[in-house]
C-alpha cells in the first residue's frame, strides 16, 4: 500500500484553491441575478428560475464536451510537447464556436418547451426574452471555456480565479444598468440579465485572452500551429472523449432539477424545505469537485510524465483527503443544520423540514466525494466510458427511481416525500462511489504491474551489465 503523500497533498491543494474561489465566484454571480432580479419584481424572478430551468443545461453540456481538452493538455504538458497542446486547444476552438451556433439556432425554439408549461402571459415572455438575450453569450463562453481548460491543463489554476473576478465585477453593474434602465438603456427586469451574463461571457473571454498573451505560463504556446485548418478527427476524438463528461454531469444536474417537479403537489412548505437542503448541497459540493477538477489535472500530468509511482499516491492521497473532507462537511451539516435553514428561510416549517433533510444529506458527503474525485481521477487518465454508464445507471434508476418509490408510492414503506427522495440520493450516490472505486482500483492495480514490470526489467538490465565477480 502507497502511504499519503505530503507532497501530493500540498500539490492538490495549491491546484484546488483557486480553482474553488472561481466556482464560489461563478455562483455568486447566480446568487446576484436572482437577487436583482427578485428587486424588480417576483414575476421577473420567476422568469430567471424557469429561463434558469433550460439555460443552466445548456451551458453545462457545452462546458462538459469542451472538458476534454483538459486532460488532453494535461498529459501532453507532462510529457513536454508543446506542439500538440496548440493544436488540440485549437480544435476544441472550433468544435466550442460550432457547438456554441447549433445551441444557439436550437435556443430560438425556445418558445416551443416554454409554451408547453401553464404560466401567466408576462412570465412567459420574460422568460423567452432573458433566453434571448443569454443566448448570444454562447459564442464568447465557448471561448473562455476552451481557453479555461487550457490554462487549467498545464497547471494554472490562478488564472480562471483572476478572470472570475472580474466577470462579477462586470456583473454587477451590467445587471443594474439593464435591469432597472440606467444609462439610457431600456428597464428590462429580469430579461437584462440575459443581456449582463452575455457581457459577462464576453469580458472574461477578453480578459482571458489577454492574460493568455501576457502570462509566462503560456509563452511556450504562444504560437499558431503547424496546422491552422480544422481536423475532424482530432475533433472527433475531443467528441468522443467529452461526450460521456458531458452526459455525466447532464445526469447529476437533471436529477436534483426533476426532483421538485415531482414533490411539487406536497405543498410550498415541503419544496421549500427541499430547495434549502439543495441549494446548501450544491454550494458544499464545490469542495470536493474543485478537489476533483484538481485531481485531474495533476493525474493528467503524472500520465504524461509516464511516473507511475508518483501517480499511484496521487489518486490515493487524493482519496484519503476526499473521505477526510467528506467528514468534515458532513460534521458541520450536522451540528450547523438547523443555523444553516435559518439563513434562508424564517419560516419555522419550512426550517424544520429543511434541518431533517440536511441529517439525510450528511450520509452521503462521503460516497459523494469519493464518486467525484475518482471520475475525476479517471478523467484525468482519458477514462470517461465507464462514467458515462455508472452515473446513468445509479443517478436515474436507483437514484430517482428508487426515491420515487419511497417517496410517492406505498410500495416498500409508507411515503416517505421528499425524504425518500433524498434517501434515494444517498443510495444512488453510494452505488456510483462503489462502482467508480472499483473502476478506480482496477487501474490501481494496472499501474502497480506497470511499476513491478519496470523493476523486473530494471534488475535484469542491471544484471547483464554488472561487471563478474
Amino acid at each position: 500500500m502507497v502511504p499519503f503523500s505530503r507532497f501530493e497533498a500540498k500539490t492538490l491543494l495549491k491546484l484546488t484553491g483557486p480553482i474553488m474561489l472561481a466556482q464560489l465566484t461563478q455562483t455568486m454571480m447566480y446568487f446576484v441575478d436572482t437577487v436583482m432580479a427578485g428587486r424588480f419584481s417576483a414575476t421577473d424572478m420567476a422568469a430567471l428560475a424557469v429561463a434558469s430551468g433550460l439555460w443552466l443545461p445548456v451551458v453545462l453540456t457545452l462546458q462538459g464536451l469542451l472538458l476534454a481538452l483538459t486532460p488532453i493538455v494535461a498529459q501532453y504538458y507532462g510529457s513536454k510537447q508543446t506542439e500538440p497542446v496548440s493544436h488540440f486547444t485549437l480544435q476544441s476552438l472550433y468544435l466550442g464556436m460550432l457547438l456554441a451556433g447549433l445551441l444557439f439556432v436550437l435556443m430560438l425554439f425556445a418558445d416551443i418547451p416554454i409554451g408547453m408549461l401553464n404560466m401567466q402571459d408576462e412570465l412567459r415572455d420574460k422568460t423567452l426574452q432573458y433566453l434571448y438575450y443569454v443566448s448570444w453569450g454562447l459564442f464568447p463562453a465557448a471561448g473562455y471555456i476552451v481557453i479555461r481548460n487550457l490554462f487549467e491543463g498545464i497547471g494554472n489554476t490562478k488564472a480562471s480565479m483572476w478572470i472570475s473576478f472580474v466577470g462579477i465585477l462586470v456583473n454587477i453593474p451590467a445587471n443594474y444598468i439593464f435591469i432597472y434602465g440606467k444609462l439610457g438603456m431600456p428597464a428590462l427586469g429580469g430579461a437584462g440579465c440575459g443581456i449582463a451574463t452575455s457581457l459577462v461571457f464576453l469580458a472574461m473571454f477578453g480578459a482571458m485572452l489577454i492574460y493568455g498573451w501576457y502570462s509566462r505560463t503560456t509563452r511556450p504556446y504562444r504560437h499558431w500551429p503547424k496546422q491552422l485548418s480544422a481536423n475532424l478527427k482530432d475533433i472527433w476524438y475531443i467528441v468522443c472523449l467529452g461526450t460521456p463528461i458531458a452526459f455525466s454531469i447532464f445526469f447529476e444536474v437533471t436529477l436534483f432539477a426533476c426532483i421538485p417537479l415531482a414533490i411539487v403537489h406536497l405543498g410550498p412548505i415541503v419544496v421549500a424545505g427541499h430547495q434549502v437542503a439543495n441549494n446548501y448541497s450544491a454550494l458544499v459540493f464545490m469542495l470536493p469537485l474543485s478537489f476533483g477538477l484538481a485531481t485531474t489535472i495533476r493525474v493528467g500530468h503524472l500520465v504524461g510524465q509516464q511516473n507511475n509511482k508518483e501517480l499511484k499516491k496521487a489518486i490515493i492521497t487524493a482519496l484519503c483527503m476526499a473521505i477526510f473532507m467528506s467528514f468534515f462537511i458532513a460534521c458541520f451539516t450536522f451540528f450547523m443544520r438547523t443555523y444553516v435553514a435559518s439563513l434562508y428561510s424564517t419560516n419555522p416549517a419550512v426550517i424544520a423540514m429543511a434541518s431533517s433533510l440536511l441529517i439525510l444529506a450528511c450520509f452521503y458527503q462521503l460516497s459523494d466525494a469519493i464518486q467525484v474525485v475518482s471520475a475525476c481521477a479517471l478523467r484525468g487518465m482519458k477514462i470517461t466510458k465507464p462514467v458515462f454508464y455508472i452515473t446513468l445507471f445509479a443517478y436515474w434508476p436507483i437514484g430517482f427511481g428508487l426515491g420515487a418509490v419511497l417517496g410517492l408510492t406505498d410500495w416498500l414503506v409508507q411515503p416517505m416525500g421528499a425524504h425518500g427522495f433524498w434517501v434515494g440520493i444517498i443510495i444512488g450516490l453510494s452505488t456510483a462511489a462503489i462502482m467508480l472505486a472499483l473502476i478506480l482500483r482496477k487501474h490501481i492495480k494496472r499501474i502497480d504491474n506497470e511499476i513491478q514490470h519496470a523493476a523486473e526489467h530494471s534488475t535484469k538490465h542491471s544484471s547483464k551489465h554488472s561487471p563478474a565477480g
